[in-house]
């Protein structure tokens, strides 16, 4: 799998995010050790999001194509034998 990579802008408001929630409900931690938090979840836990968002994806996928086949079954035309 490809690593979980973020752009300067995105990682930049995770941070923050980060920083505003150990302000919020821990102790407060600086940019250096929230990015470091980021990087290890973006490792260690990140799969299982995007594993989550893949299956997700799928069962949507399939379901969707269940309605494709319903809906051409019903176009389908009675054969004359």
């Amino acid at each position: 799998m490809k690593k979980i990579e973020f752009s300067k802008e995105e990682k930049a408001e995770i941070v923050s995010r980060i920083r505003t929630y150990f302000d919020r409900e821990l102790d407060p931690i600086g940019a250096l050790p929230a990015e470091f938090l980021l990087d290890f979840f973006a490792e260690e836990v990140g799969p299982y999001f995007y594993n989550r968002g893949l299956r997700d994806a799928h069962a949507a996928l399939l379901r969707r194509l269940e309605d494709v086949g319903e809906d051409i079954h019903l176009l389908e035309r009675e054969e004359k034998s």
